[in-house]
């Protein structure tokens, strides 16, 4: 082999690795999180501010990418066909063929094995790693692909501003890094991570719930004024403590001559009842407290807000009349993110739909009808006023008692249990 010929095939494999190296870049940084790249800095890798500037100006580094290719190709272009030929030339000749017809295979096969090389070694293979190693692979190539960029800038200038002139034409802005996610993108992703193992389930349904957080009102989660337990302001104590024995609560709406609309403020039960046992001098108006309220319609997580800005673990929630629709707590709203919390005293709690077989179910009145939907498919339609299962079936019945049936779909609901006038359990079946 002459040096010629040598140098070629050297040259031939230098402009292959140097199609893969942009083409690796290529894909790595768009395939780059920034939130990674933002981790990785304040971990103190050195490489990550190098990888961050690439990213952060996108259009720059991906014309210098296709500056990169573009050179690359044209130079195996020019360089395969008299490196083929000057390797093929002695089999020719012992062939005894032609010189036209020989540059004419030379040509054919240099076309075939340079085509080749460049697909398989230049683009697909560095293609398939930059994008199963983005992060490892925007790492090691993004200081060279910098650099790259500082020296062509004139070239890159010049070509990506003839480009974006061009593409103004039809209204079409420059790319940037996409560093947000809409919600349901983020859902996506996190779904993706779950069935990668990265995330547990536990994790994900806990995503899943800050979601739908905002998406809730004070309405569909308090205690309804109908579940109450209040004390009113002028009992004595032993009236009081026959009523926490029963309920075991720690804190209580302290209502006037018992009217539910009348909430004066709340009681804790705590700070009484070390009172009664040191045996001060007290009246249970004493430990009564100020109860900021919340409209039915506001958001749990402005309910929430307002708990922590007041200081308190409970709040009243109004009617648009102004009257009393229930109590929300702090642990109601915590519910709605990290699911049920039961202490010692929720023993005899029980879920809220549960499965008691062959497609029969048994069901609190107050769960919602988008919790119903969301479960089993189905769709309640013209329903927008109303939030519970026992609701619609108030809306869908004429006469309210135990054992009536109400059919929607392929599920029939039964009214199991009533309590003055409000439907507390409901079984539901598949036909």
């Amino acid at each position: 082999m002459d040096i010629i010929t040598f140098t070629n095939l050297t040259l031939l494999i230098i402009l292959l690795i140097l199609t893969a190296f942009f083409v690796g870049a290529e894909f790595a940084v768009v395939k780059l999180r920034m939130s990674r790249i933002e981790q990785l800095i304040s971990e103190g890798n050195k490489k990550a501010i190098t990888a961050k500037k690439v990213a952060s100006d996108l259009d720059y580094y991906l014309s210098a990418c296709q500056l990169g290719i573009t050179i690359t190709a044209l130079g195996l272009g020019a360089l395969g066909k008299p490196a083929v030929e000057r390797l093929l030339y002695p089999v020719f000749d012992f062939l005894n063929i032609s010189d036209a017809l020989s540059s004419a295979l030379s040509y054919a096969i240099a076309f075939i094995l340079v085509t080749f090389l460049h697909v398989v070694l230049g683009e697909m293979a560095p293609k398939t790693l930059a994008i199963q190693y983005a992060e490892r692979m925007s790492l090691l190539l993004s200081p060279p692909l910098y650099w790259f960029g500082k020296i062509m800038n004139p070239f890159i200038w010049a070509l990506n501003g003839t480009s974006r002139q061009f593409l103004r034409l039809f209204g079409v802005k420059p790319a940037g890094h996409e560093d947000t996610y809409s919600e349901d993108e983020l859902k996506i992703i996190m779904a993706q991570s779950f069935q990668g193992g990265e995330i547990d389930k536990t994790e994900l349904s806990y995503m899943k719930n800050i979601f739908s957080f905002d998406e809730r009102v004070a309405k569909d989660i308090m205690v309804p004024r109908t579940e109450m337990v209040t004390l009113d302001k002028d009992m004595d104590y032993k009236t009081i403590i026959s009523i926490l024995d029963e309920n075991n609560y720690t804190r209580y709406p302290v209502v006037e001559d018992g009217d539910k609309d009348r909430v004066i403020g709340i009681l804790n039960v705590k700070r009484m009842l070390t009172q009664i046992v040191a045996n001060r001098e007290s009246k249970p108006a004493d430990f009564v407290r100020e109860l900021p309220f919340v409209l039915e319609t506001t958001p749990i997580q402005d309910a929430l807000l307002t708990m922590q800005r007041e200081q308190v673990h409970m709040v009243l929630v109004i009617d648009e009349y102004g009257g009393t629709a229930g109590i929300l707590s702090l642990e109601d709203v915590l519910e709605e993110i990290v699911g049920e919390i039961r202490d010692e005293f929720d023993e005899e709690e029980e879920a809220d739909i549960q499965d008691i077989g062959d497609n029969h179910y048994l069901m609190n009145g107050r769960v919602l009808l988008e919790e119903i939907e969301d479960r089993f498919g189905l769709t309640f339609e013209e329903s927008d006023d109303i939030d519970t299962i026992a609701g619609w079936i108030l809306q869908n019945i004429e006469e309210v008692r135990e054992g009536v049936e109400v059919k929607h779909g392929d599920f029939v609901w039964v009214v199991e249990k009533m309590e003055n006038h409000s439907i507390k359990q409901i079984t539901m079946r598949k036909l």
